[in-house]
């Protein structure tokens, strides 16, 4: 059984306020062993001595869109899916230079993808996700053209890489449960309008409280859970009440509003540098002028939506939801989270809490004997400056998933 050591490091355990200084980390097989105050006596492990470096557990992102290779989605469901899948590939494998050791789709992302990143056909993070996201007809997962609602039925229209269109609750059960036998480790509905969708406004509530209450109990059926896109009070309100988990988003939500989703127990996943991203690149990139306009109501909510959701308790995870070349932005979110909440609040959001979303408390997201071993090195103390961890991987040359050393340039 390979085994590694990590000595004269800084620890983030994914738990604690601070970095713990003094520690060492033992790594047998694929999870962790031991983690002490002391030296750990090891004659078979490869020992590494950290130079002073932060360990920390693996990154999480829990909105991703593997598939979501093109800014224009609606220009998307025009490319073949091999080629997507080509290109999801490569997206995937520059989330791990980054220190992403798991990552979440949020829509699109399939069973064949996810058996190449655990297999190690890709290097890639371990992957979790919903398969395709249900919208309504005309809801924010409809990226059809309005000439094709003449020719073809949400099931049978051509291919869509992020949605498919299921209406009424024969549909939605039907949907659901299609995604769940493809492997889905959980259900994205959409709740309401969204920005990358040209036709609805933010404020339309998508689908009826009996599909949401159908998707929800389909998913809970299998132990597994529902996230759902939505911004407004109103939608986020009633998809908590019926039953949803994990709200996307929520960049127009109220203070009463929130505090529902802490009583509730709901997860938050804001995904702001995306509204900053598609501020500054989206018409080059080809976003719709339509999608443009409703941008600026969500972006300029955002920080005050952490804000909002920290004073009620919420529990945040952490999201990006980059589409096309703004992928790369994917590690700026620390930076925009760091403006309105403390650093180790940021540092959680994107690894323990983050693992209890994904129904793997103590197995990700932490540094703890009995976790799997999903660690990260980073140059610098990510609390007093959080910004280490951004670019492109330049100041994480170590990236550990399961026990293997995947990225290593510690010479």
């Amino acid at each position: 059984m390979a085994a590694t050591l990590f000595r004269n490091l800084r620890l983030f355990d994914g738990l604690a306020d601070t970095l713990a200084e003094g520690m060492e980390v033992l790594v047998e097989g694929e999870r962790i062993k031991e983690v002490a105050d002391r030296p750990i006596a090891s004659s078979a492990a490869r020992v590494i001595d950290c130079g002073g470096r932060t360990l920390m557990p693996g990154l999480i992102d829990a909105h991703v869109h593997a598939y979501g290779v093109d800014a224009d989605l609606g220009r998307l469901d025009k490319l073949p899916r091999s080629l997507q899948a080509l290109q999801a590939a490569e997206r995937l494998k520059d989330s791990l230079k980054r220190g992403f050791t798991s990552i979440r789709d949020a829509g699109g992302a399939d069973w064949g993808l996810a058996i190449a990143c655990d297999t190690g056909l890709i290097t890639a993070p371990r992957l979790f996700y919903p398969g395709r996201a249900l919208s309504p007809t005309g809801g924010h997962g409809d990226m059809r053209a309005n000439v094709l609602l003449d020719q073809f039925c949400g099931c049978c229209a051509p291919t869509q890489a992020i949605a498919i269109i299921a209406d009424g609750v024969d549909e939605v059960r039907k949907a659901v449960r299609s995604e769940l036998k493809r492997g889905a480790h959980a259900i994205k509905i959409m709740a309401s309008g969204g920005v990358a969708s040209p036709s609805d406004p933010i404020y339309a509530l998508q689908y009826s409280d009996e599909e949401i209450a159908c998707a929800v109990w389909e998913a809970k059926a299998w132990r597994s859970y529902v996230l759902a896109h939505a911004y407004t009070p109103e939608s986020i309100h009633r998809a908590v009440r019926l039953g949803v988990r994990s709200i996307e988003h929520a960049n127009l939500i109220d203070a009463t509003t929130a505090e529902f989703m802490a009583e509730k127990q709901a997860f938050a996943v804001p995904t702001l540098v995306t509204y900053e991203a598609l501020a500054e690149e989206g018409p080059a990139l080809g976003m719709p002028p339509e999608s443009m306009a409703k941008l600026s109501s969500v972006q300029e909510a955002g920080l005050g939506s952490l804000e909002i959701l920290a004073r009620a308790g919420v529990r945040m995870g952490f999201g990006t939801d980059l589409l096309g070349a703004m992928h790369r932005r994917q590690s700026d979110e620390f930076i925009i989270r760091r403006q309105a909440l403390p650093a180790a609040d940021v540092l959680r959001s994107a690894t323990s809490t983050n693992a209890a979303l994904l129904q793997k408390d103590g197995q990700l997201g932490v540094v703890a004997a009995g976790a799997l071993a999903d660690l990260i090195l980073v140059d610098g103390d990510p609390i007093a400056d959080i910004g280490v961890l951004t670019g492109q991987g330049e100041r994480i040359p170590f990236v550990m998933k399961g026990g293997a050393a995947l990225i290593d340039r510690l010479g």
